[in-house]
């Protein structure tokens, strides 16, 4: 793996350094040794390196100023600072002008090969190790899928297959990639003959259920808010945030707040933001709604927002939980509501409870079906997180949490449900009243293959309002999506490999709900 490797290595003691670079050479690496910075800046100007030496402390200009220029010339090259000085700013300094290793002298020939070895066969050896640990999982992943599982080992099973796409992402190691992804398929198969076991038992109470969707907030959230009322404590909702979208935002958090706890809850169904996130507010299953608000209650066949009266709700779940104190609601939807966020969000540090919702990845998801280029940009699941990612590093939101970063809160990031990419087509017949969801149906004499669906014919079994008596509830398995026999190939291909929510697979169903503190 040494073969080719052009070391520079600039020091104005290169002499005493023949032993080291005696031992580098005959491992194989091609040594370019220079006394000053001013012919290692020169050398980088005519040759191409793969790493550099740079000695901090040198005659004529200093190791630093070295590193900045030769950063200028190329801002990938990989360098690392070697001195004898052990002061803290100097540290600090190089650190910030992104060396890529600090040593002091002396070093030993070891030292100098370890972190070679890490900064020029890291991936291949990250990317072996990745592959072996998976290898090793595999099996045990297979044998517990096939054995059965409880929803709390479900939801254990659902993290450790995302762990494992995002390590096999990082190390690109496709072909693990793929085995991954037949066994996530997998995965989903036996999670559809779980919950289509389970759901009405769950919604029933016939049985041990896990939190869902409308016991959120007495289950999970007002557990876990800062009792002190010098706290002031956020619940951030980010709309149809899938699990693996939630991990790669979860590091930038980390680094304004210190992160205490993860955990995940159920979404009801159907996985959509109509059901789920007006059940998470009121506290009750969409029938209670219905039945206890019938004028806030708005059923699918409502042309206009169906998420219309959340603070309401909201206000009258924490009555009934006899939560005591301020709180607010705050609903972002566009980036001007964003920016309102950002001016005010001190404002909010008034109250004990501050709950905001920020409509974005749902809007992604429905504006990557539509737009040929998000259908681009965001092609898979990595690209699709790769976007989330973006988002929110420069987003409203991140910049409001970073103006309170330093105030005593307690920060708690959630959401309604998640989102699968579909690729099976399941035919449905039903007539005009039935709903336009890819993911879930529901109408009179509705037509569809019922091994591809959980149906439910009584509503009320699942605390689902009923339109009319004979309405049917039908929820797509795994990643299949309804299209209607009218234009078939048409919809078909405009619709496969899109995200899409309302039905029954992991990575809808089981969502995350994390906490931080101040640091």
């Amino acid at each position: 793996m040494t073969k080719n490797i052009k070391i520079l290595w600039a020091d104005d003691e290169i002499d005493n350094l023949k032993p080291q670079i005696i031992f580098l050479q005959q491992k194989g690496y091609d040594i370019t040794p220079v006394t000053n910075g001013h012919d290692a800046i020169d050398k980088c100007k005519e040759e191409a390196f793969d790493v550099v030496f740079l000695d901090e402390s040198m005659p004529g200009i200093t190791g630093l100023e070295t590193l900045t220029r030769i950063k200028a010339l190329n801002t990938q090259l990989p360098i690392v600072m070697i001195t004898k000085n052990e002061a803290e700013h100097i540290m600090e300094d190089a650190i910030g002008a992104q060396i890529t290793d600090y040593l002091i002298k002396p070093v030993k020939p070891n030292q100098i090969l370890l972190t070679l070895k890490k900064i020029i066969d890291n991936r291949r050896l990250v990317s072996e190790a990745t592959t072996q640990g998976y290898q090793q999982e595999f099996r045990h992943i297979i044998s517990a899928i096939q054995m059965g599982l409880d929803h709390q080992e479900w939801v254990e099973m659902y993290k450790k297959l995302v762990y494992w796409e995002l390590e096999l992402e990082n190390a690109l190691t496709l072909d693990m990639q793929e085995v991954l992804a037949m066994q996530k398929k997998e995965a989903n198969t036996e999670f559809f003959k779980f919950i289509n076991k389970n759901y009405i038992n769950w919604i029933q109470g016939r049985t041990d259920a896990p939190t869902m969707s409308h016991n959120l907030f007495r289950d999970k959230i007002l557990p876990a808010l800062d009792p002190d009322p010098q706290v002031s404590n956020f619940i951030v909702l980010i709309d149809n945030l899938r699990y693996d979208q939630w991990k790669i935002i979860q590091p930038i958090l980390s680094e304004a707040f210190r992160f205490v706890s993860e955990d995940a809850f159920y979404s009801i169904l159907p996985t959509s933001t109509h059901y789920s996130r007006n059940a998470i507010f009121a506290g009750m299953m969409p029938a209670e709604i219905e039945k206890r608000f019938p004028t806030m209650w708005l059923n699918d066949s409502y042309e206009g927002g169906k998420n219309l009266y959340e603070s309401d709700f909201l206000s009258a779940q924490l009555k009934t939980l006899r939560f005591e104190g301020k709180h607010s609601y705050t609903k972002i939807t566009n980036h001007q509501d964003g920016q309102s966020l950002v001016d005010s969000v001190h404002n909010l540090l008034n109250n004990r409870l501050n709950v905001i919702v920020y409509n974005f990845v749902d809007m992604l998801s429905h504006a990557r079906t539509e737009m040929e280029v998000l259908k681009e940009l965001a092609s898979d699941e990595r690209a699709y997180r790769s976007i989330t990612r973006s988002w929110f590093t420069h987003s409203p939101l991140w910049q409001a949490l970073r103006r309170i970063e330093d105030k005593p809160i307690n920060l708690i990031i959630t959401t309604d449900h998640g989102t699968v990419r579909v690729q099976q087509p399941s035919k449905v017949i039903g007539d005009r009243n039935t709903t336009a969801n890819l993911r879930y149906k529901h109408g009179k004499n509705l037509q569809y293959t019922p091994k591809e669906v959980l149906e439910i014919k009584r509503p009320a079994d699942a605390k689902l309002p009923a339109p009319n008596v004979s309405s049917t509830f039908i929820f797509a398995r795994e990643d299949l999506f309804f299209v209607y026999p009218n234009n078939y190939n048409h919809y078909v291909q405009f619709y496969k490999n899109t995200f899409q929510h309302g039905g029954v697979s992991l990575e809808e169903m089981i969502v995350p709900i994390a906490r931080f503190t101040s640091k």
